[in-house]
């Protein structure tokens, strides 16, 4: 399964350059700045803290047959990273793949923020896209996932066909289910709820706690925007979805309704 969603996604790839040839020539907005993914490694290894990266390794389940085992990180906080990042958010797209590539967390932070800016303000958003799919791989914590996937992805999807989520959601790889699952979000926010119901539905029954709480997210968000909708979804399914999926769907329901759907 993991080789037959690889291969969708470089025929993604493939269909995103095809596109992209055929349109006109419009110079992406995003000129070198006389920088280098070195000198941001520099400086974000410069403003390290020892005493945080040791707490972020336990947070985010980096030891031995964790999800995110072997996952380095400096101890740097998101706002610390923007700091630094900001100044280099016209980075080539060369430069960003080797930070994207580091086995330093923040480093794939920083790629992620500096991907995410270039997506909104560039008019050749199918680069970014296929970039992105073809660095898919390194996408491989929530929280990288959480930042990226529905900003990119997701606003990209946006009134074109939608097979390569359903792919990435019947993977077998934790991080391109959840990728699957957040690129909702983006769709979510445009008032699209109907593939974020269908791929809700394929990860139903999935047995990871990261999966879980991903699918309750994004039902929580159509219920922001529409309860009925999000409703109805329960309704049919509550009684056999994981507790926690549940709770973090219904999070912001009244308590006596909580209580009514815990009760199953």
């Amino acid at each position: 399964m993991t080789n037959f969603v690889s291969l969708k996604i470089k025929k993604a790839c493939q269909k995103i350059s095809k596109r992209k040839k055929t349109a006109r020539n419009v110079p992406v907005a995003i000129k070198d700045n006389m920088t280098n993914s070195s000198i941001i490694i520099k400086e974000l290894k410069e403003a390290s803290n020892p005493a945080k990266a040791k707490i972020f390794q336990r947070f985010f389940k980096t030891g031995k047959g964790e999800y995110g085992e072997g996952d380095i990180f400096l101890g740097l906080t998101s706002p610390e990273i923007k700091k630094i990042t900001q100044k280099y958010n016209n980075l080539k797209l060369i430069q960003v793949e080797k930070l994207l590539a580091s086995k330093t967390h923040e480093c794939r932070v920083a790629a992620l923020r500096i991907l995410a800016h270039q997506f909104k303000e560039s008019p050749e958003k199918e680069k970014i896209v296929e970039f992105y799919l073809k660095n898919i791989k390194y996408i491989n914590n929530w929280d990288l996932v959480d930042m990226s996937a529905g900003k990119i992805l997701g606003e990209y999807l946006l009134n074109k066909n939608k097979t390569i989520i359903y792919d990435l959601a019947k993977s077998k790889d934790l991080w391109k289910k959840r990728i699957a699952m957040v690129s909702c979000f983006g769709l979510i926010k445009n008032n699209e709820f109907k593939d974020a119901l269908k791929i809700s539905e394929l990860l139903l029954n999935d047995s990871h706690d990261l999966i879980h709480k991903a699918v309750g997210w994004m039902l929580r968000e159509i219920g922001k925007r529409d309860l009925k909708t999000e409703e109805g979804f329960l309704k049919k399914h509550y009684k056999k979805m994981p507790r926690t999926m549940l709770r973090y769907a219904i999070e912001k329901f009244p308590e006596n309704k909580r209580k009514f759907y815990m009760q199953k």
